[in-house]
């Protein structure tokens, strides 16, 4: 890696907007002054990610983000050799990058990598706090401010994807949720920039659906899918097209759930 490498290009120049439940920005911070590893866990679209992200605006560091995939190997994560003009050259992986320089590695949706992947981490959760580098015969120690965390559904745990209890052991956990009733219409009317009457209204929806879960639908309204339904009606769409498109549509593929969901649509904004 070339010295003139700058770790800060991964720092967040604007603050993420993100809006407190309870005390979780305080237990960070406590977690990040021993870099202790932590991990989040809620349903899709919750703010597992933006919350992260504000951390690490927060706090002033850098964050690299991993989307983790059953097809991402233990390479992808700390780095390969790879061939150019002059021959080989080691470059690092992003797990590798943000132990070797300082910044917070973030490994979303965690559970979605094989668990042969997810073990490459283990010497960065415990006392160790390094990385081997096996096909390059290096052993970097963690930089003072690096700090790893993980991030996962428990609804969509099955037993081929749910981590190890030895992986899951390493961390601190924090468990996320969909905001109250009236926080989340208030993230939402700021977020999108609609009235409180619209919000109000798209989130009694995501209520109705949030219900059907385990009853026709596997995960209910995220208030992502709500923010993007916002935008629409914020830029001119119908207020029954924007529904459907995006609070409808992405979730389900079942006619009874879809007329279901729409009758709830009309029913609210009429």
């Amino acid at each position: 890696m070339s010295n003139d490498f700058d770790i800060n290009q991964y720092k967040i120049d604007k603050e993420p907007f993100y809006q407190a439940q309870g005390n979780e920005i305080a237990l960070y911070e406590t977690a990040y002054k021993s870099r202790m590893p932590v991990m989040v866990k809620g349903p899709t679209g919750c703010g597992k990610s933006r919350f992260v992200e504000h951390m690490a605006w927060k706090l002033g560091k850098p964050i690299i983000t991993v989307a983790c995939n059953e097809d991402m190997t233990a390479s992808d994560l700390v780095g390969r050799y790879l061939l150019d003009a002059n021959g080989t050259r080691w470059v690092d992986g992003p797990l590798t990058l943000a132990a070797r320089y300082g910044a917070i590695c973030y490994l979303d949706e965690i559970v979605e990598a094989r668990q042969d992947t997810t073990v490459v981490i283990h010497p960065l959760t415990d006392h160790r706090r390094n990385l081997p580098l096996d096909k390059k015969g290096e052993l970097v120690e963690a930089h003072p401010d690096f700090q790893l965390v993980i991030s996962y559904n428990p609804g969509y745990q099955s037993l081929m994807k749910d981590l190890k209890q030895s992986t899951k052991q390493r961390f601190a956990g924090m468990t996320f949720d969909y905001a109250p009733a009236e926080l989340e219409t208030s993230i939402l009317a700021r977020e999108a920039s609609v009235s409180t009457e619209i919000a109000s209204g798209l989130v009694q929806i995501a209520v109705t659906a949030r219900n059907l879960k385990g009853h026709g639908l596997t995960e209910g309204i995220s208030t992502r899918l709500l923010v993007y339904a916002a935008s629409l009606i914020r830029d001119g769409a119908d207020t029954r097209e924007a529904c459907r498109m995006a609070l409808v549509e992405p979730i389900t593929d079942d006619a009874d759930i879809r007329d279901t969901l729409l009758h709830a649509i009309d029913a609210i904004f009429g």
